[in-house]
């Protein structure tokens, strides 16, 4: 086995430049989410393409501006000095609402990603409204789905929405209807 000297110095060096462990979640300040977010907003803008972008990400500003109440989670999970992942929650009373993801495209960042969302979805008082791939992949990974409408109207309080037969609801975000499912383990 050959040891690299350069990928070793490069590696110590960047992690304690940036401030940032490699391969291990940490969260952002407020000062962080402004130096990296036009960073943070190119990720969330990778994972959200194929659907045609976040409504509540529309630019790198929104990262610490109208959307700066959030917790930002990244990791850094490769060689460049850049992060891989972001998960993006708010708090919602007793609970914490999983509002966003975003990754650099690669297969690691996409399952670092998937990974501490189903982990923390399991957790009490945490919850996500998903739709499509990701719902599916987070029922696989046994995230609890919430089909209980009385459960859902205490979660979305101040939402409006319209429950359909399957326990999924219809409600408009950024003026536009989505079909949502509620998962997670919200506290009521």
């Amino acid at each position: 086995m050959s040891f690299n000297l350069t990928k070793y110095f490069k590696k110590q060096y960047l992690q304690e430049a940036e401030g940032f462990p490699k391969d291990k979640w940490a969260y952002l300040t407020d000062s962080e989410k402004e130096e990296f977010s036009e960073e943070i907003f190119n990720l969330i803008s990778t994972a959200y393409s194929p659907i045609g972008g976040n409504p509540n990400y529309t630019t790198p500003s929104n990262v610490a501006g109208s959307e700066g109440d959030a917790e930002y989670m990244v990791i850094d999970l490769d060689d460049d000095p850049e992060f891989d992942a972001v998960k993006i929650s708010k708090k919602k009373g007793k609970n914490s609402k999983l509002v966003a993801t975003g990754h650099d495209g690669s297969k690691p960042a996409k399952s670092a990603v998937v990974r501490i969302t189903a982990i923390m979805l399991k957790q009490p008082g945490n919850y996500i409204e998903a739709s499509g791939k990701l719902k599916d992949i987070l029922s696989s990974k046994g995230v609890p789905i919430v089909t209980d409408k009385e459960t859902i109207e205490k979660v979305m309080k101040g939402k409006t929405i319209e429950m359909n037969d399957d326990g999924t609801y219809q409600r408009y975000i950024g003026g536009k209807q989505y079909t949502k499912t509620l998962m997670g383990n919200p506290l009521q």
